[in-house]
């Protein structure tokens, strides 16, 4: 017997990235198909020297010097982004039912930034001049810990971690808790703040990194014959999530739904991917399948789409595979860079706004596909139509694939 659909309605859009903070600048930014990358005054002397970071977030005013200071971006990122995702749900803390309330974030890298600072201080003045916050700041799972205590959430919580997939299977397992009937609302997405000298060396060493330092605003070009590797930026993205019925009740707004989720793994190789796509082309059939949609019903895939050599094209490969060129695709990392992370939830939020608005953003910096890529690639400027099923593809290292099927409400 097939399974049943099971849809949860998203109610709720929270975002801090590269292209601004709040959805309205966002939407605007990404429709523009203007890169936000530049250079980093942190990263002066590095290999790589230019970077995505959110512009103008002033940590006290948005959360209050005494919250800020004990938190490391990665979290700061976060608990601002679930907080706008609570108010335009329309959904307060004070109201909330706290124990019915689940918080299911994705992170990677944790506290980067805290930790090689300290660790700094550490080897210049010794373990009396480290934080007693070093831990709490660092470690991966507190993000989901302090969206939980800012938000009042008293239901299950936890860190997703599959690499630049994790916002993705973080929203997959948030939609399941619902499914299960552990959880009414969980707040779901992703966040990474990793933009550190260790850390985005170790990437340029790997040839992850674009290398273009004479026009950062040309590196990250997803699909593009002259891509080169990607673009590192920071970020988060939140979704609140609930019952259909009970979105409905309530009165609220829904921009969309979650109707599928898949996920697969490479076992291929620590970092490169599949070369044949096959794993992703997985994910994505598990994902259609939990909706019971067919791949004749998709209208737009918002892609992985890094800007690197080796992703573009396995993705390509599994998307035309499985799809043909019929859905409108885009990769919206041309404007964001890769939250890595907080890729694939910053991901589904722009796609549910592609189908709330009828609009597909371009890729930005794509000029001339790639050898052998043959999908139908938006460029230029928003592709209007439309729209009402979408998938949103997500992989990372270790192989990780995950893909939601997201539809119109």
């Amino acid at each position: 017997m097939a399974p049943t659909r099971f849809d949860v309605a998203v109610t709720g859009l929270g975002l801090v990235t590269p292209a601004g903070v709040g959805i309205a600048e966002n939407w605007d930014r990404v429709c523009s198909g203007i890169s936000a990358a530049a250079h980093d005054p942190t990263l002066v002397g590095a290999a790589v020297d230019f970077s995505c970071r959110v512009p103008a977030f002033d940590t006290d005013a948005l959360l209050g010097p005494r919250t800020a200071w004990r938190l490391d971006r990665f979290a700061q990122l976060a608990i601002v982004a679930a907080r706008e995702a609570l108010a335009d749900a329309g959904l307060d803390r004070s109201t909330l039912d706290g124990p019915r309330v689940g918080v299911v974030l994705g992170n990677s890298l944790g506290g980067t930034t805290t930790f090689e600072q300290q660790h700094g201080k550490l080897l210049a003045s010794g373990h009396d001049r480290v934080s007693p916050l070093l831990v709490p700041m660092a470690m991966v799972n507190m993000v989901a810990g302090y969206v939980a205590i800012d938000c009042g959430a008293t239901g299950p919580s936890l860190v997703t971690a599959t690499a630049c997939a994790s916002g993705t299977t973080a929203i997959g397992t948030a939609r399941d808790l619902i499914r299960s009937g552990a959880c009414d609302i969980v707040i779901a997405g992703g966040t990474e703040s990793a933009l550190t000298p260790a850390v985005l060396a170790g990437l340029s060493q790997m040839g992850a990194l674009s290398g273009r330092r004479d026009d950062p605003g040309a590196a990250s070009r997803p699909f593009d014959v002259d891509r080169d590797g990607f673009v590192p930026a920071e970020g988060a993205g939140i979704l609140v999530l609930e019952r259909v019925d009970d979105a409905v009740a309530r009165g609220a707004r829904i921009r969309g739904r979650i109707s599928g989720f898949g996920s697969s793994s490479d076992a291929h190789h620590a970092t490169a991917p599949d070369p044949t796509g096959a794993g992703v082309e997985r994910a994505l059939v598990a994902a259609l399948a939990d909706a019971g949609l067919g791949t004749a019903d998709v209208d737009h895939v918002n892609a992985h789409g890094t800007s690197t050599p080796l992703n573009d094209a396995m993705e390509a490969r599994a998307l035309y595979r499985l799809l043909g060129e019929r859905p409108a695709v885009t990769s919206t990392k041309g404007v964001t860079g890769h939250t890595l992370a907080a890729a694939g939830a910053i991901e589904a939020a722009y796609t549910l706004l592609a189908l709330e608005h009828g609009a597909v953003p371009p890729t930005a910096n794509l000029k001339t596909s790639g050898d052998g890529i043959e999908l139908d690639l938006v460029t230029g400027g928003p592709r209007r139509g439309a729209y009402e099923v979408a998938i949103n593809s997500s992989s990372g290292f270790g192989g990780h694939n995950a893909a939601l099927v997201i539809t119109a409400a």
